[in-house]
């Protein structure tokens, strides 16, 4: 059998296998571990990219390391996270015979302890991202259901006032309680600000280049 023969064969089987309903619940599976490694592949490089390049210091070489570090970190704990979540998903509606509400809470926090429950940087970083977006989100669940008032005016001014009025407080006055990438930005933004020696550190470089 030729070559392309037999790629054709196992295209055939393979696309064959994918169309079966009875697997599809352990195909969706698998399917997640790969949309979590590729979407996490997207997200991490280009962050870790620039990060890296504005404020690590080191070689081309290390510089490059680092960034492949993350994205592979980030990549492999979100396909892994996926792939559990949806695992112990399937596997509570198959013993219970239905889908609750419960199910999709319990598999989550097992993933979350199991994936991300790890303190280093990339999780310290997923996990404080989502952390902003659940409040967000229970916040407006509790006026749909009824359980603090609809605001009369939007309250988004004043949560922008809260937001940025604590966080350069801790940025100025407790520093060390902040995630070492947001201190690295703010460092650059407002004190790195203070310091210049004439115009090519003052318009062109943030800090004098040395030789």
């Amino acid at each position: 059998m030729a070559a392309s023969d037999l790629i054709k064969t196992l295209l055939y089987t393979v696309n064959n296998l994918l169309q079966q309903h009875k697997y599809k619940t352990a195909l969706a599976v698998v399917k997640g571990f790969r949309n979590g490694a590729v979407y996490g592949a997207k997200i991490r490089a280009p962050h870790a990219l620039v990060m890296t390049f504005l404020f690590r210091s080191g070689s081309l070489r290390e510089k490059f390391r680092a960034i492949a570090q993350a994205t592979y970190t980030h990549s492999r704990n979100l396909a892994c996270f996926v792939f559990t979540y949806k695992g112990l998903q399937a596997l509570q509606q198959r013993l219970q015979g239905k889908t609750l509400q419960s199910h999709s809470f319990l598999a989550a926090c097992v993933g979350g302890w199991l994936v991300f429950g790890e303190n280093n940087n990339i999780n310290s970083q997923i996990n404080m991202y989502l952390l902003s977006r659940i409040l967000f989100a229970l916040s407006r669940l509790a006026v749909e259901k009824g359980f603090i008032p609809q605001p009369k005016k939007d309250p988004f001014p004043l949560f922008a006032t809260l937001v940025w009025g604590i966080v350069l407080w801790l940025f100025e006055y407790h520093p060390h309680t902040l995630q070492p990438s947001l201190q690295s930005s703010m460092n650059y933004l407002y004190h790195d600000s203070n310091t210049w020696h004439d115009i090519s550190d003052f318009l062109i470089y943030n800090k004098p280049k040395t030789n």
